[in-house]
């Protein structure tokens, strides 16, 4: 996909990954972006568009519309803000995600809110954008989940489950919607250097590959855009771990906990 002259909605992006999105998107000279997250983020909001608007003098155009995307009402209220601004939506980057880390003691509560936003958020955006996009003749999804989807996370059960979910609903939709020139790309990094992960128990075995700037990850994503790659993997060693478990998966376990081990966090 070239973003040029595209409509582009992203969640979470007050901060983090989402913030380095639409700064690094807006380089592409795209025709709109829209902005959104929680109402208490509506500052920091402001700070991101100000930034994009300042870095491209004002050339592109800037909707910031806060939503809980846990909420599938909040969601469509987002998707219809922007169609009814810009008339169709381009690439939707269903982006927000928490930490709430747990094993299978943790709290319903924690497993509900890990899947609310990591997995229906997900759903609410293919449920709003989606139609809009086959009326438009195509369109495209981009759904943050983490290499955590894909071989696991140490710490954390309610993390690790949710992110499984995500890349198989993303499998699901590319699989279903293709033929309606809908694309699908699912971003997989490993540790990014966002607030998300400071103080986070198992923050060092995420990192034991690097930790990667928020700005490097938006680089890696435009690329995988272009290339339309369903898997977008920003950290390159996750394709090789991925591939060893799923040649091997009894050996993959048995390293995994030597690993866990070894670093203490099991």
């Amino acid at each position: 996909m070239n973003l040029r002259d595209k409509v582009i909605v992203i969640t979470g992006a007050a901060s983090g990954i989402g913030a380095a999105l639409a700064q690094r998107f807006a380089a592409e000279q795209p025709a709109a972006i829209v902005l959104s997250d929680l109402p208490a983020q509506a500052a920091a909001l402001e700070a991101v568009a100000a930034g994009v608007r300042e870095a491209q003098q004002d050339k592109i155009k800037v909707l910031i519309q806060p939503a809980d995307v846990g909420v599938e009402a909040q969601v469509q209220a987002l998707t219809e803000a922007a169609l009814q601004a810009f008339g169709r939506i381009d690439l939707f980057c269903s982006n927000a995600g928490i930490i709430r880390d747990g094993d299978e003691h943790a709290p319903d509560s924690d497993w509900q809110l890990n899947f609310q936003i990591h997995v229906m958020a997900h759903v609410y955006a293919a449920r709003a954008a989606v139609p809009a996009m086959k009326q438009a003749g195509g369109g495209y999804l981009l759904n943050t989940a983490s290499a955590a989807g894909l071989i696991t996370s140490l710490p954390s059960a309610t993390y690790a489950v949710s992110k499984h979910a995500a890349i198989a609903l993303a499998e699901y939709l590319a699989i279903q919607h293709g033929d309606d020139n809908i694309k699908v790309s699912v971003l997989c990094p490993q540790a990014v250097a966002t607030p998300m992960i400071e103080g986070r128990s198992g923050s060092k075995a995420a990192a034991n590959d690097g930790v990667m700037s928020p700005a490097e990850l938006a680089e890696t994503v435009v690329a995988g855009l272009d290339k339309e790659s369903f898997l977008i993997l920003p950290h390159t060693d996750v394709l090789g771990y991925f591939q060893r478990k799923a040649a091997d998966y009894d050996r993959w376990i048995g390293g995994m906990r030597r690993f866990a081990k070894r670093l203490g966090i099991r």
